[in-house]
């Protein structure tokens, strides 16, 4: 009976660790230049797509909307300001990809990867322009 429940329990911890190995949720954005934590992203999944959302706004900015931006998202605020859209999961690794994400300060649009690591506790976010090796990386943290 001990070794049933120490199996169930282990089973159990495994699968709420397994159901963390995604991208939706809440994040806390740190800065891959100076380290600081400048916001909190919630990232959705529709029909299999991910999109995300900032929801907080950590760190004050003097230009409150998106100013620089060159598509829809032009001189919205950055506060709820759609920042991915369209990832996928790619078939067969914990990897979503396929989509893109803007820097609201600057306005430019990325291709995106997302992995998430450390059991789904962080997430890499990588942007680039045409080959992932030509972009920067940053890691955020999970905030639920």
């Amino acid at each position: 009976m001990f070794r049933f429940i120490i199996a169930f329990t282990i089973s159990i911890l495994s699968a709420s660790a397994m159901a963390q190995m995604t991208p939706v949720g809440l994040w806390k954005t740190i800065d891959d230049k100076d380290g600081k934590v400048k916001s909190e992203i919630r990232i959705n999944e529709t029909a299999g797509v991910l999109n995300g959302f900032v929801e907080k706004v950590l760190i004050a900015s003097s230009e409150p909307n998106c100013d620089k931006c060159t598509d829809d998202r032009k001189g919205k605020p950055k506060l709820g300001l759609e920042i991915i859209r369209g990832a996928a999961k790619a078939e067969g690794k914990d990897v979503w990809e396929g989509g893109h994400i803007v820097d609201p300060d600057s306005g430019t649009v990325y291709k995106l990867k997302m992995t998430p690591i450390e059991g789904g506790s962080k997430l890499e976010v990588r942007g680039f322009i045409g080959f992932a090796l030509l972009g920067r990386t940053q890691t955020w943290v999970r905030v639920q």
